[in-house]
């Protein structure tokens, strides 16, 4: 018999999380699960009633968060087990990366397996984690127990164990803060983690597909950028380095050509789940589209490819249509799934192609994305390079441009006819570290493609970011419908702090520097361990957890630490602010062990540790607004990671070490190496003959 409740009836189902902004909370708020947002209201019933806690952390973009729930937290039985047992807690971990942080770290110590999402993990009343896992199904299957069996299982471990939780809890607890690395004593910072992690990436470097591990298969950004800082750190020498050029030339070409890469409506999905980034995982993330749309930006500077420009075209395309909110922020992230299944969105048979392009346009789209090959994911075709333009006009007795001009106009009509499918679910939130991901992306973006568009995004969504989530000297970390909530964590600070410094070399306000000199401000005052070096996760006036996070490792985004120390680099040299140098320095020698011992892990560091050694070219460009950005434009033609352009108005408002650098009548420029400047340099051609530029 079908039971149809009514509307009063649903609502009265609805659990805790019916006020929360978070969509992967709000899709939960109408389980029969009685789930909690992470809270006093939660923890204090917990205690109260000697319950354990039932943690589930999971982000709306997952797709095994999304068939874990349909199978287990929307089905009335398990949910009734879970209610009885249990303090049910939903946790959106891209909103508290502080708790994920710390249960993805307990979940590997406790079990020796690998984190992800879900996480399923199981807490004391005092939020002490004593078993967990990732995905549990409803019913046994691959060595997995069932849901519901686990729950009783946890349950009764919990309520006949006490003492055996306890003594593992303080285990945990040490092992914790084992992790917190400690400065090597006496340690000398020199370049040999530079020459180490070099040799890691050749090691692990995929010479067929490009890349830097097997499958499943992620872009890391950083490794990227590391060989093109090593390729230029040698381009002037006698030997250099085309390998480093050679390996990130590759992985962006591969990707590229992928199906990683959206080739219908540009962008990137998060991870491909076969080794030549041919099928991916769909969800496509704010974060990995900003540092991808850097990377590319960058590397198009540093080897005029043509492949590379586009997609950082596309990339920002993608970005600022289906991405941007109408007040200036981006949002999080499109789910991998559409009306059920992983991909339906993306994926296209040749019969529909067909119907939809002229036969010349057809022929040329078949051969290039491999319509006239088996199908690939699901009975489908999900479109990845298999032809080049070349064999494509030899095959048709046509030029390369003309083929070229084919495939755009069906790539148009395409995305046409798939923009009015049934969309993958999108994502709202608008998180700070992800939104400065974005700005820094669309500032070098701008710059390199010479877009004014990319640029004023850009300072549009600095603009929202200072409106909604800079509060009382203080960030939060998230907004949604008009309620900005949660103190920010380290990589908001350090993320937005590095974007500002970007955007400002794109376009200058001054203030965006004060605003960035703000940002470092807070993060020497609240984050900074200035006993041993390095910055926490989270600030001192943060809610107190089991644990306090400092971790220097490069994740799906870069170390928050190497970042950090980056940004106060680059920005001490700026303003003379010699506080700022000595923070990025005590920062590289808290984590000198683990530069050493794992370079590959700390690709962030890497770079930060080579903007401390190089003492960084800075060049400030004075005069009138038009005149000044002339100049940057042109001294800013070559690839250069270690050197920062900025181009100041004469009537712009400047710190006094910025302010003492004035223009004369004409434009100038100074030119400043570590904490040393010239005189006002007036003569741009001989400026670029020292910078080896050829000026045209």
């Amino acid at each position: 018999m079908n039971v149809i409740l009514t509307d009063q009836a649903v609502k009265m189902l609805r659990n805790h999380l019916a006020g929360e902004t978070s969509p992967y909370l709000l899709q939960h708020a109408e389980n029969p699960v009685d789930w909690y947002p992470w809270g006093e209201a939660a923890l204090t019933r917990a205690k109260q009633e000697n319950k354990p806690i039932l943690l589930s952390i999971g982000y709306s973009a997952c797709h095994w968060c999304h068939v874990m729930a349909h199978e287990s937290f929307e089905d009335r039985r398990t949910a009734e087990l879970m209610n009885e047992l249990f303090v049910n807690i939903k946790v959106d971990r891209e909103e508290r990366p502080d708790l994920d942080k710390i249960y993805q770290l307990a979940q590997q110590m406790l079990t020796h397996g690998s984190g992800g999402w879900p996480l399923t993990m199981f807490l004391t009343p005092q939020e002490q984690p004593f078993f967990g896992g990732t995905y549990f199904p409803k019913e046994p299957r691959h060595g997995m127990p069932a849901f519901r069996d686990l729950l009783r299982r946890v349950s009764d471990y919990y309520r006949e164990q006490g003492a055996q939780i306890a003594a593992q809890n303080a285990q945990l607890r040490s092992a914790l803060a084992a992790l917190v690395p400690q400065p090597v004593p006496g340690a000398v910072l020199d370049d040999s983690p530079l020459a180490q992690a070099r040799a890691a990436l050749e090691r692990s470097f995929d010479g067929t597909f490009g890349g830097f591990t097997a499958a499943p298969k992620f872009p890391h950004p950083t490794g990227i950028e590391r060989c093109l800082r090593q390729w230029y750190a040698t381009a002037a020498g006698t030997t250099p380095d085309l390998q480093a050029l050679y390996m990130a030339s590759l992985t962006l070409t591969r990707m590229a050509e992928g199906g990683l890469y959206d080739q219908v409506g540009g962008g990137f999905a998060r991870y491909s789940v076969d080794g030549a980034w041919m099928i991916p995982h769909f969800e496509k993330m704010l974060y990995d589209n900003g540092q991808l749309l850097c990377k590319y930006a960058r590397a198009h500077l540093a080897t005029g490819e043509a492949l590379f420009g586009k997609v950082a075209h596309a990339t920002a395309d993608w970005v600022l249509r289906d991405m941007r909110a109408a007040d200036g922020g981006f949002y999080s992230s499109l789910d991998a799934d559409s009306q059920g299944h992983e991909g339906k969105f993306y994926v296209w048979t040749p019969g529909e192609v067909q119907s939809l392009l002229t036969p010349a346009e057809y022929s040329a789209f078949s051969m290039r994305f491999g319509l006239d090959r088996a199908a690939n994911f699901e009975g489908g075709w999900h479109l990845h390079t298999h032809a080049s333009l070349d064999a494509i006009a030899g095959a048709l007795r046509q030029s390369p441009t003309a083929v070229g001009a084919l495939l755009e106009s069906a790539r148009l009509k395409l995305l046409n006819a798939r923009n009015l499918r049934i969309w993958p679910a999108r994502d709202e939130k608008i998180l700070t570290s992800w939104n400065a991901l974005m700005i820094k992306g669309l500032g070098v973006a701008g710059r390199v493609l010479r877009r004014p568009d990319l640029a004023e995004a850009a300072s549009a969504a600095v603009d929202f970011v200072r409106h909604h989530l800079w509060r009382d000297g203080r960030l939060l970390a998230a907004y949604k419908d008009g309620r900005a909530h949660l103190p920010a964590y380290l990589d908001d600070y350090a993320f937005l702090a590095d974007a500002l410094l970007e955007l400002l070399q794109t376009r200058w306000r001054s203030s965006d520097l004060e605003f960035a000199r703000q940002l470092a401000d807070v993060l020497l005052d609240q984050f900074e361990d200035a006993e041993n070096g390095g910055f926490f996760f989270t600030a001192k006036e943060h809610e107190r957890l089991i644990h306090r996070s400092k971790t220097f490792g490069d994740e799906s985004v870069p170390s928050g630490n190497g970042v950090a120390a980056s940004v106060l680099c680059r920005l001490g040299y700026l303003l003379g602010e010699t506080r700022y140098l000595d923070a990025a320095e005590r920062t590289l020698r808290a984590a000198w062990a683990g530069i050493q011992a794992y370079p590959q892990a700390h690709m962030s560091l890497v770079n930060a540790l080579e903007d401390h050694l190089s003492a960084l070219q800075v060049l400030i460009v004075r005069g009138e607004a038009a005149s000044a950005a002339q100049w940057a434009e042109a001294l800013g033609a070559l690839y250069a990671p270690t050197r920062m352009i900025y181009a100041i108005p004469n009537d712009a408002a400047l710190p006094p070490a910025l302010a003492a650098k004035r223009a004369g009548p004409a434009t100038v420029a100074y030119w400043c190496r570590g904490m040393t400047c010239s005189a006002p340099l007036t003569d741009l051609a001989e400026i670029a003959r020292t910078l080896k530029l050829r000026i045209t």
